[in-house]
């Protein structure tokens, strides 16, 4: 399965915000990576901030270029804001709500969980990462002590991290529910869509 397995530190840089978590390197060198780095930032064209937009949305979900290409057509054949109809499909994929609902303390975690089988989707095995849930889904991590284990240390390290308003946790159960599709506001995204509908509708 194809996915970045290169330096998460680097991309944080190069963007200047914390794309795959909190970054103790990007609080101390918070400038671009390379010898000409810490010279700044260089002033972008249009285009640049654009690509710029579409590349940290793809870091930020694991995702590379083909897919989320269809991600856009997909969200462009339907009636709606595009841009906010792509970032609905991306934080609904499996291994995002993994996440969300704490079952991991990171989305390359969550998508290791997926692959592995230790999560169900009402209660069929589901490993593929970018299943698509909807609205009553249930999602639980399935029963055994590594998968438990895990789910457990993670759930410790984002007790501090509240669980979206859209998604239903039952700690005790390791399961979780979509109560409905998450709005734009609540997906909070680090990037600016319409510039990169913009940029794909070019």
């Amino acid at each position: 399965m194809a996915r970045y397995t290169g330096p998460r530190t680097k991309i944080s840089r190069r963007f200047g915000i914390p794309i795959f978590g909190p970054s103790k390197a990007l609080e101390k060198r918070n400038f671009p990576p390379g010898v000409h780095g810490a010279k700044g930032r260089r002033k972008q064209s249009e285009y640049a901030v654009a690509l710029g937009e579409k590349q940290k949305l793809k870091m930020m979900y694991g995702v590379l270029e083909k897919q989320f290409r269809r991600y856009y057509e997909t969200a462009s054949a339907k009636r709606g804001v595009t841009g906010e109809l792509m970032l609905q499909m991306l934080e609904t994929r499996l291994d995002n709500i993994v996440y969300r609902l704490g079952f991991a303390t990171s989305r390359r975690q969550a998508r290791q969980m997926v692959t592995h089988g230790h999560i169900r989707v009402n209660g069929r095995k589901v490993n593929i990462c970018s299943f698509g849930c909807r609205v009553g889904d249930v999602i639980e991590v399935r029963e055994g002590a590594k998968a438990r284990q895990m789910a457990t240390v993670a759930l410790e390290a984002s007790s501090l991290n509240p669980v979206p308003d859209w998604l239903s946790l039952n700690k005790d159960l390791f399961r979780g529910s979509v109560a409905r599709i998450p709005t734009r506001e609540e997906i909070a995204p680090v990037v600016n869509e319409r510039l990169i509908v913009e940029l794909y509708s070019r």
